[in-house]
């Protein structure tokens, strides 16, 4: 059996998913379905790896973050790798369920294993904070409207109408800043990457 390369199976995975993905926002329910089907799959084996002490949490997991997919389907830039985007929803929903892990947890631990407990919460939080940095750091490199737009619209979770009002611009000002600041990360990640 010829094994495939692993940055093969990546980028054909990256098509796949990228190809049914397109295809279910145009309205083909069959290929958003199988987009789902094989996101699973792909969730699963990443939340496996690193939820490897709580096997049993993470079916959980993998539906909390289909759900975050689903919901957010809309926000998703072509221009960026798919799989990017789905792994940093994963990160998100695996940060906050640690988080709430440890907090369970820690109602239950002797005052003796508090230290443990602090161990997770600083993994997740340090997580959280290495996120938060690398994202500030990208968005510092954009001109500051679209820094601004996408901040309170994909950030912040506010409506254009509120962001257009808080920055003084028109709502269709908003919406071209986001997309030209969301297109410029894209451009740089791939940049990046290579």
């Amino acid at each position: 059996m010829q094994r495939i390369p692993v940055s093969e199976h990546l980028h054909g995975t990256e098509l796949r998913l990228h190809g049914l993905m397109l295809r279910g926002l145009d309205g083909d329910a069959a290929a958003y379905r199988s987009f789902l089907q094989a996101t699973s799959a792909h969730l699963r084996a990443f939340l496996r790896r690193r939820l490897q002490r709580w096997p049993d949490d993470v079916e959980d997991l993998v539906q909390e973050c289909l759900l975050a997919i689903h919901n957010q389907r809309l926000t998703y830039d072509t221009g960026v790798p798919l799989t990017s985007w789905i792994h940093a929803i994963a990160r998100y929903k695996l940060i906050d369920w640690l988080r709430r892990h440890a907090r369970r947890e820690a109602q239950h631990l002797p005052y003796d294993e508090e230290d443990s407990t602090q161990e997770l919460f600083s993994s997740a939080d340090a997580e959280a904070a290495e996120a938060s940095r690398d994202l500030a750091a990208l968005l510092q490199t954009l001109p500051a409207q679209q820094r601004d737009a996408i901040v309170h619209t994909k950030l912040d979770g506010w409506a254009v109408r509120d962001t257009a009002k808080a920055m003084n611009i028109s709502e269709a000002s908003v919406k071209v800043a986001v997309h030209r600041g969301l297109k410029t990360l894209a451009a740089k990640l791939r940049t990046n990457a290579e």
